[in-house]
């Protein structure tokens, strides 16, 4: 039997498949992990507990469970989420926690010293992107200026997936989609790291070898394979972030495609046959040679939804808390009684890019319910993402598809109502595991096991979700509603 094997590590679960040559999961592993907040607008992950120590548990799982041989596996990929910032010692050794993408926003002031030194529109045209939260060049600075021991110690500023290829392989390596986020080290044009922009805080040896998501990295050394149970020599490719990974899962791979990620954060990927320079979204070269992405992200989505159960839904039992707390949102009819929320819990990504943001719920009166309020809560994530939908139209990379992927894809009020808000049709695929199936056909695809539309086979389209033309002018309302509730309290939101 050829396998290949995919592992992605998310915010809050780590997932694995085996899958074999004709897209079919052999075996499939989870292990939970929980999101560190040390203090408001920070995030973390501890990596060797919640990246490697994953990876072993659901590699050696997925190894007992299936009762495959180990040299059965062909190819192994991974991803993880992203972009990350961990410094390591000259032995690979974290010499910190992991500090997560634009959800934690503690390098606001290095931003804001980067674009003053730097200035913004000289950003955005070298680097394609402008600094954000998003960004990792700013949370390097912010190790310079807050931890000088850590960064005085620092061999290799890596990713959370460049460090799980690094402990698989011992190759300190990075793909280009994913470098593309450290911005102002990233030169988008030449595909290049570059030093010119802001000299003098990062060296080329302390960032990883550039690589393109579907090349190997290597094989898997000796130390490896004892602690994964993996065999010796396995290719592993340079893997790329979970979004990625995720948008190959459903056939994202051509321009006019769409990925639409219901996860612990809404993420959005659309490759596009020229490179989008537009400072409100994000901008890559996409997982192959001579192709582009545009990005879009929220701060905080499918973590609203953990947020809401945890702290409102106690008298539920908690294995079926998530499918009551639905039937009381489909109770509430569609606008949920004039209730808007602005689902802005951790600041904002994409288009606002607003650390300051703050959420909100609007419209209370003594009728409303927790159906109401929770159904508030989902279309408020579904007014963030038409924002940024109505943000790639204007910037000329409007969708001729989206594909939606994801656990949300299983809540069928917040899949609806995004759609209806939107405009826009989803499909939804067979197989939504998500990044990890996408990582095992990029490790098939690596080894030339498969061509780029097999995945198409792999993973065909059964469900289309379609926006009622009936809640059209009632969601065009709210939506207008929606922006000016943060137009109008932006300047507040700043002072609080």
């Amino acid at each position: 039997m050829n396998l290949t094997l995919g592992v992605d590590v998310g915010t809050f679960e780590t997932k694995g498949v085996l899958v074999d040559e004709e897209g079919r999961i052999i075996a499939q592993a989870a292990r939970p992990h929980t999101m560190l907040v040390p203090q408001p607008g920070w995030a973390e992950h501890r990596p060797d507990e919640d990246w490697w120590g994953d990876f072993v548990f659901v590699t050696r799982k997925l190894l007992a469970e299936s009762k495959v041989d180990p040299k059965s596996i062909r190819a192994v990929a991974v991803s993880a989420i992203g972009p990350c910032m961990l410094p390591v010692d000259a032995d690979g050794n974290a010499l910190m926690n992991g500090v997560l993408y634009g959800v934690d926003t503690r390098a606001a002031a290095e931003i804001d010293s980067l674009n003053a030194m730097i200035g913004k529109d000289v950003i955005l045209a070298r680097c394609g992107n402008a600094l954000t939260s998003q960004s990792v060049g700013p949370k390097i600075l912010w190790v310079k200026n807050n931890r000088p021991e850590v960064f005085a110690r620092t061999a290799t500023f890596l990713t959370s997936t460049s460090f799980l290829v690094m402990k698989l392989t011992g190759r300190r390596v990075i793909d280009h989609y994913t470098a593309a986020n450290s911005t102002p080290f990233y030169d988008a044009a030449a595909q290049d790291w570059c030093f010119d922009l802001a000299p003098g805080i990062v060296r080329r040896d302390q960032l990883p070898a550039l690589m393109w998501s579907t090349e190997i990295a290597g094989g898997i050394i000796t130390a490896a394979a004892a602690e994964t149970g993996l065999a010796e020599g396995t290719p592993v490719t340079c893997g790329t972030i979970d979004a990625a990974a995720e948008a190959v899962s459903v056939g994202v791979l051509d321009p006019g495609d769409m990925m639409m990620m219901y996860g612990s954060t809404i993420f959005i990927i659309m490759p596009t046959a020229r490179r989008v320079n537009d400072a409100r979204l994000w901008t890559a070269p996409w997982l192959f040679p001579g192709s582009h992405a545009a990005m879009a992200g929220l701060a905080t989505s499918g973590t609203l939804t953990h947020w809401f159960r945890t702290h409102f839904a106690r008298d539920l039992p908690a294995e079926t808390a998530f499918a009551t707390l639905a039937d009381e949102a489909a109770a509430s009819p569609p606008g949920a009684k004039g209730l808007l929320m602005l689902p802005y819990f951790s600041g904002e990504r994409t288009p606002i890019h607003d650390v300051n943001a703050k959420g909100m719920l609007f419209g209370l009166d003594l009728t409303h319910t927790r159906g109401d309020i929770y159904r508030a809560l989902l279309e408020g994530i579904a007014h963030a993402t038409a924002h940024v939908t109505d943000t790639c139209r204007e910037a000329g990379a409007t969708p001729r598809r989206i594909m939606a992927v994801g656990g949300g894809t299983k809540n069928a009020i917040w899949l609806q109502a995004t759609s209806d808000i939107t405009g826009h049709p989803q499909n939804v695929c067979r197989t939504t595991v998500g990044a990890s199936y996408g990582n095992a056909f990029l490790a098939a695809l690596a080894i030339g096991a498969v061509q780029r539309d097999t995945i198409h086979t792999w993973n065909p389209v059964e469900q289309e979700v379609t926006p009622d033309p009936a809640l059209a002018s009632l969601y065009a309302r709210r939506h207008t509603v929606f922006r000016a509730l943060y137009a109008q309290t932006k300047a507040l939101m700043a002072e609080t």
